[in-house]
């Protein structure tokens, strides 16, 4: 029987089938990687890495661009010329570019075949490529540049494959080229990088680059094999090339860029195709050598990139929504959002030179003043197993390097832009249960070392200030701080963020138990930020004041004021000038306002309510920091900004809130993140949002508000149990979006939050959703825990604030912690 017919007789004979009952047709299976887009982020300031990698992957190939927003190598945004493909990457980073060590160029052919005419340093060699044909899957990034020249490129764990594909080689004199070269994207290599090109082209080598966020600075080193019929070799400097030179080391050079240098490998003319394995390692090139060896023995592209999607899918397949009703780009939204929180931080487990441990060891944590509020909470529930290895790694830097990190990259100790969030990091896998091989003892004694000892530079972990601290209740403007040393400024928002990282110090020690004592001590000073709340302080926008008083502000060290504007930091900062980040000039606030800082009290929501009036004005105050554009969600402390209202027995505006956010500030495009992605903090913001539970972190602690979703599961990688969160009549136009009733496992639920341990054990909860906002969960007794008693009255606040009093009167330390910290239980 001819092919076609025989084929036409298969499909007859599977219709009758059908027809007769004999067989069912089978739906196309759910494949979450459908769903995913790496390239959202690429564009205006998500600095998102797109390229190819494993879940937590130290290998991370990719193209890099000549953009200013380059920071996580590929940038779509114009103008946008290919400078290489390079194999270590960060993603969503702010600051200077990342990593980009390494990086490969192909040449089709050198002008007219000639060696000497081929262009080597990637000033000269950058080229555009054609439009529409960037393919980024997980796993995966394939381009074609505008010479014609194909790439594509997969991952495994400690090494890269490139593919390259040469056109019209009947049109060229003489074979390809390739070319390595000793760079990173912020061209920040230092002295002494070196190249050695044997005689099969194998390439080894190494250099030493700085950190874009962190002090000191970092070796990497390579291994680079390729598969093609190799010819001619060397390595070249300055845009000369040499064959007989087979080895080089080069300096910096002095004129603040480093010296261009490499290696090259040029191939016979006709070759259709050449595949380059690179291996990358942080200890040596003998052990790059190593690991491209072991993980790509069979230079199988094609299986190289299927393993990586299986990897990719396994993680994300925990998380299943129904595709009911919604539009794609909502899809695409929320998992495209989920695989962002599993790009960084990287797994360098046995790629640390700096100590031997059996401990695992990750990488790019980009920063925890980012990733604590989201992020790592988010693994938490996704990926517990992986993230218990990521508190093990913080609490074995602990270990040897003295201090839990606050932003870690590199091999090297970033800067620290507030508190020690470490602390909350910890603090929140010990409250959800995260066990598994961490020594619980160990990462209390770190968090407690935060909390008390003052490193001598705390620029890059620790606390400054522990004196005043602990004295005064308060960071004073302007301290005088002597026994350690770092930028002076930041003074109200350092001032709340030790007061919530104290917070959750006072949770451990209750779980742990037998530590009374710390928990009265940590829970009475995690009341100071009261102690900066000026309650006279007034705001005005252009002069029409807000009809708010009251706010944080700067205080001496001998209790008068000082003054910042509460905008200033802001989104609407009337003084364009502000420097609001870690200058020496910088304000006493990071990065934020003291409008936006002045609901940072996470741990005591019915005090701070009470203190700004109650709930009604404390609504009108968080209407008023949204409507007015004074906060900004590309930045993390927006994040609970927007569920806050769930305090405030008004969980309905917590979602009307997020659907004001999503999908405006967060689109399937790659110019579709209002800020940048910060590690995958915006993912995780996305994805918990859209998800319907969001987390107060630190604390056992998710705040409910409908699935943008007919339903939402998520089987936990632990028990194997599933939770399902459901709308029981979805509104695919969101404007019914206000919870009316609920139910878990079918008996009524009120509380408009719910514990992690829900999603261990699984289970149903059901939301009768309606178009107007009801009182289902706003009743004192629904409302999620704190520290102080909700209808908390402020009496004489003015006089105790001026007499320096207040500090620590707010509850009753030891009593108010146990009745917090066994709320529910």
């Amino acid at each position: 029987m001819a092919p076609g017919r025989a084929v036409l007789a298969l499909a007859l004979l599977g219709a009758l089938l059908v027809r007769c009952g004999h067989a069912k047709e089978q739906a196309p299976a759910f494949d979450p990687l459908d769903y995913v887009d790496p390239l959202i982020g690429t564009g205006a300031d998500g600095h998102v890495f797109p390229g190819a990698t494993l879940p937590y992957g130290l290998a991370k190939p990719g193209a890099d661009t000549d953009s200013s927003d380059n920071q996580g190598g590929f940038a779509s945004s114009p103008p946008a010329n290919i400078t290489g493909f390079s194999i270590l990457h960060d993603s969503g980073t702010g600051g200077a570019p990342s990593l980009g060590n390494f990086a490969l160029f192909p040449h089709a052919s050198c002008a007219g075949g000639v060696l000497e005419r081929c262009v080597f340093s990637k000033k000269a060699r950058k080229t555009g490529y054609v439009n529409g044909s960037v393919v980024s899957r997980p796993g995966y990034f394939g381009v074609k540049l505008a010479t014609g020249v194909g790439v594509e490129m997969s991952a495994t764990r400690r090494a890269g494959l490139f593919r390259f594909s040469f056109e019209g080689e009947g049109e060229r004199k003489g074979g390809p080229v390739l070319v390595m070269d000793l760079t990173d994207l912020s061209d920040s290599r230092q002295d002494n990088a070196t190249i050695t090109v044997d005689s099969r082209g194998r390439m080894t080598g190494g250099g030493v680059f700085k950190p874009s966020f962190g002090s000191g600075s970092y070796a990497a080193f390579f291994c680079a094999d390729f598969q093609g019929p190799v010819g001619e070799s060397g390595v070249w400097i300055n845009d000369r090339a040499s064959r007989a030179v087979r080895n080089v080391t080069v300096s910096r050079s002095i004129n603040n860029y480093p010296l261009p240098a490499g290696g090259w490998v040029g191939f016979k003319e006709g070759t259709r195709e050449v595949v380059v394995r690179v291996g990358v390692s942080m200890v040596s090139s003998a052990r790059a050598c190593e690991s491209a060896e072991g993980e790509i023995p069979g230079w199988d592209f094609e299986g190289i990139r299927a393993a990586g999607e299986a990897a990719w899918r396994e993680k994300i397949r925990p998380i299943r929504v129904s595709e009911e009703g919604v539009e794609r780009d909502m899809l695409v939204n929320f998992y495209s959002g989920i695989y962002r929180t599993m790009v960084n931080p990287q797994d360098w487990t046995g790629e640390n030179p700096l100590w031997s441990s059996t401990e695992p060891y990750f990488d790019s944590f980009y920063c925890l003043w980012d990733s604590f509020r989201s992020q790592i909470p988010f693994l938490v529930l996704l990926d517990p197993k992986q993230t218990a290895r990521m508190i093990r790694a913080l609490i074995d830097i602990y270990r040897h390097d003295g201090w839990l990190p606050d932003c870690r990259m590199s091999l090297s100790r970033g800067y620290t832009q507030g508190g020690s969030n470490a602390d909350i990091v910890l603090a929140d896998a010990h409250a959800k249960g995260l066990t598994s091989g961490i020594d619980w003892e160990a990462g209390y004694a770190a968090v407690v070392k935060d909390a008390e000892i003052e490193p001598f530079d705390w620029c890059c972990h620790g606390r400054g200030g522990l004196d005043s601290w602990h004295e005064l209740g308060y960071i004073p403007v302007g301290d005088f701080d002597w026994k350690g040393f770092g930028t002076m400024t930041r003074s109200v928002s350092r001032t709340l963020e030790y007061a919530y990282n104290d917070f959750v110090i006072a949770g451990m020690a209750a779980r742990l138990g037998g530590r009374e004592g710390d928990v009265e001590k940590y829970t009475r000073r995690s009341g100071g930020w009261l102690n900066l709340f000026n309650p006279s302080m007034r705001s005005a926008i252009n002069g029409t004041s807000t009809n708010f008083t009251g706010f944080f502000q700067p205080r001496y060290a001998n209790r008068t004021w000082g003054y910042q504007d509460p905008l200033k930091c802001s989104n609407i900062d009337p003084n364009p000038n502000s420097v609001c980040s870690l200058q020496n000039t910088g304000a006493e606030t990071f990065e934020s306002s003291v409008w936006e800082y002045g609901f940072f009290v996470p741990h005591d929501q019915a005090t701070l309510i009470g203190t700004l009036g109650g709930p009604e004005t404390f609504v009108r105050r968080l209407d008023f920091l949204h409507d007015s554009n004074i906060t900004y969600i590309g930045n993390e402390p927006a994040f609970l900004t927007v569920f806050q209202y769930h305090y405030a027995g008004r969980p309905g505006l917590s979602a009307k809130r997020a659907h004001a956010y999503i999908p405006s500030s967060f689109s399937p495009t790659p110019a579709g993140l209002p800020g940048n992605d910060d590690s995958g903090a915006m993912g995780s913001f996305l994805a918990f949002a859209m998800m319907g539970a969001f987390p107060n972190p630190g604390q056992d602690v998710y705040l409910l508000t409908p699935p943008f979703f007919a339903s939402v599961s998520i089987t936990s990688p632990l028990t194997g149990k599933t939770a399902t969160i459901r709308n029981a009549n979805f509104d695919s136009t969101y404007k019914a979006i206000y919870i009316q009733s609920a139910t878990l496992d079918g008996a009524p639920y009120t509380k408009n939050w719910i514990r992690h341990d829900f999603f261990l054990r699984g289970g149903t909860l059901v939301f009768v959703l309606g178009r107007n906002e009801s009182t289902w969960g706003t009743r004192e007794e629904d409302l999620p825990p704190s520290a102080g008693r909700y209808g908390y009255e402020v009496r004489n606040l003015t006089a105790r604030v001026r007499a320096g009093t207040v500090r620590y009167k707010y509850s009753e330390g030891l009593e108010a912690g146990q009745q917090y910290w066994g709320a529910g239980r």
